[in-house]
């Protein structure tokens, strides 16, 4: 059986672009979602604003609306994301908010090669300050890199300039970005969908709920912008996997977040297939079907800039007409999951 896997979140942006303001709104709105924050510079969180309940050794803090954040470095970050994985720590996402001085590939790139089963890539979040767009890549022309290979963009203090500029910067971040969701912000306010999902309501796909996509309890009137779609998309006929693999592996620009569940039918009767994707990072995991359990494919899908029309029309494309086994179809699949023997052998 297919043990839940903690997403992890990399935040990254240079100092003073608002990352930990960000994480504050992230904390204040997470709805009942219980959050790990490890962050590389302590000193910088402003305590009060996070509601500190108490204080736990001289590294944790226990955080009144259930947070846990860890000062840790970088050479730290496995053993911390094993203490926050663990079970017993009843934590659904981390969200390591890195230094402004940090690279982040790295952290990227230690997550990709983690051995830790209870955890799965959550993707890449860069936070530029629309105000000193300029001056940053000036300063640090590496920005540019990091923007290349971020999942999430998120333009903070875009109410600090006017309109024009605001369309100026999110053009140019947009042209670094590529494929990256890019939303624009003001006080690091985000729909926080684009980063986790929030306690149960009503019907559940995996983590997702569809209720709270379509009513939830965020205050959309403070953010700068909404600029998200989401698309909750259902089906009793199977998926064939050629069509769907063919899809996914040209996603549209924008398309930042793929969960849900899949009924790939005859082409592999025995298992359904949860499907995780952020960005660019794509991965299936085949559970069995429970008997008696109702054999349906349930997928959210959540970005910017999307065509929602357009994409459901190539989700229902997906629906096999004549469903007929069709075992190398199935391989686009398997070349995104993990390695079942290594999973097998951990439980």
């Amino acid at each position: 059986m297919n043990k839940q896997q903690i997403p992890v979140v990399v935040l990254a942006g240079f100092l003073g672009s608002g990352k930990t303001t960000l994480l504050n709104h992230l904390l204040h709105r997470s709805g009942g979602t219980r959050i790990g924050a490890i962050v590389n510079d302590f000193g910088s969180i402003e305590i009060d604003a996070m509601s500190v309940a108490g204080q736990l050794g001289d590294s944790t803090v226990s955080l009144g609306n259930g947070c846990l954040c860890c000062a840790v470095d970088a050479s730290e970050l496995d053993e911390y994301l094993d203490r926050l994985a663990r079970p017993s720590a009843g934590i659904d996402v981390i969200v390591i908010e890195a230094s402004g001085l940090a690279e982040p590939q790295e952290l990227v790139k230690m997550l990709l090669a983690s051995e830790n089963p209870h955890i799965v890539y959550g993707g890449l979040v860069e936070v530029v300050d629309a105000a000193e767009f300029d001056a940053t890549r000036e300063r640090h022309p590496e920005v540019d890199r990091h923007l290349g290979i971020a999942d999430l963009v998120v333009v903070n203090k875009a109410d600090r300039v006017p309109a024009e500029e605001q369309e100026r910067v999110l053009g140019v971040v947009r042209g670094l970005a590529g494929r990256a969701s890019v939303v624009a912000a003001s006080y690091g306010r985000v729909d926080v969908e684009l980063f986790f999902d929030r306690a149960p309501v009503g019907e559940r796909v995996g983590q997702l709920s569809f209720d709270d996509l379509r009513d939830d309890g965020c205050d959309h009137h403070e953010h700068l912008h909404s600029a998200y779609e989401s698309l909750s998309f259902a089906s009793e006929v199977p998926l064939g996997p050629r069509p769907l693999m063919a899809l996914l592996d040209s996603r549209p620009e924008g398309l930042y977040r793929i969960k849900g569940y899949v009924d790939f039918g005859p082409a592999d009767p025995r298992n359904r297939y949860e499907v995780h994707a952020v960005g660019r990072f794509l991965r299936f995991y085949p559970q069995p079907w429970a008997p008696g359990e109702a054999r349906l494919t349930q997928l959210v899908l959540i970005g910017s800039g999307l065509d929602v029309p357009a994409l459901e029309k190539e989700l229902e494309a997906c629906r096999e007409d004549a469903p007929h086994a069709d075992e190398q179809g199935m391989w686009g699949v398997l070349r995104y999951v993990q390695e079942a023997e290594e999973t097998s052998a951990a439980d």
